[in-house]
């Protein structure tokens, strides 16, 4: 069956090129430039993902969003040209499924919109016994793949798809040390190009939001020149 994508953004190059991009991968795509519009179809004829822009006139993303949960909890993903980590964390928090910043990879795009839409047809679906479905406690952590939850003691970590994988990555094998090019395959498709630094960005990010909690926190390990490793504790 055909998944759709609807997006919302008022950059007009935007919608035609990511629209054209997500077709050409078999997604069927409606798009909006007015994000009002945008929610009464979203709540109208909802699509299996929605692609939100984060500032635009009149409604933006985070309060269309907002919107947006009071009535279903279809999975969305946000787009912005703003770099601070207040905004994702604002819109991860209201409910949002990942955070994209611009310019960004139309490549990367698709890749997190099949990851999100995979983790939402898998929290709808009858949970098996299988290690990706398990969910995962390690000391104060606890990680749950299918609802994409995490939670450091009872506090919540609000992470993005990507953050997720790479500590899904870390946390299934305590001790191990993963190379930032198996982190690379965890948390991106064999077909997206990514720097290899940019494991270690977002293995600041995620420490930065386990220390918000507990400054204390220090279970992700660097080993200089081999990677990373997750240490129970």
């Amino acid at each position: 069956m055909v998944q759709t994508i609807t997006l919302v953004d008022d950059d007009r190059n935007i919608l035609a090129s990511v629209s054209m991009a997500l077709e050409a991968e078999g997604f069927s795509v409606r798009q909006h430039s007015d994000a009002q519009l945008g929610l009464r179809d979203l709540l109208d004829y909802p699509p299996d993902l929605a692609i939100l822009d984060i500032k635009m006139p009149r409604l933006d993303g985070m309060e269309l969003l907002r919107r947006l949960r009071r009535q279903s909890k279809m999975p969305v993903i946000f787009l912005t040209s703003k770099d601070q980590e207040s905004d994702e964390l604002s819109g991860l928090k209201e409910g949002a499924d990942d955070y994209i910043t611009k310019p960004f990879s139309l490549s990367l795009l698709i890749e997190r919109a099949r990851t999100v839409l995979r983790r939402n047809k898998a929290a709808i679906s009858p949970i098996g016994e299988s290690e990706t479905s398990a969910v995962l406690e390690r000391g104060n952590l606890t990680l749950d793949p299918v609802q994409h939850l995490c939670t450091w003691g009872k506090a919540p970590v609000t992470l993005t798809v990507t953050e997720f994988l790479l500590l899904e990555a870390l946390v299934r094998r305590p001790g191990h040390v993963k190379s930032r090019d198996q982190l690379l395959d965890a948390g991106y498709d064999n077909d997206t190009f990514v720097d290899d630094r940019t494991i270690d960005s977002h293995i600041k990010r995620i420490r930065r939001k386990f220390r918000a909690i507990d400054p204390e926190f220090s279970q992700i390990e660097t080993l200089y020149g081999v990677g990373y490793r997750f240490i129970e504790g």
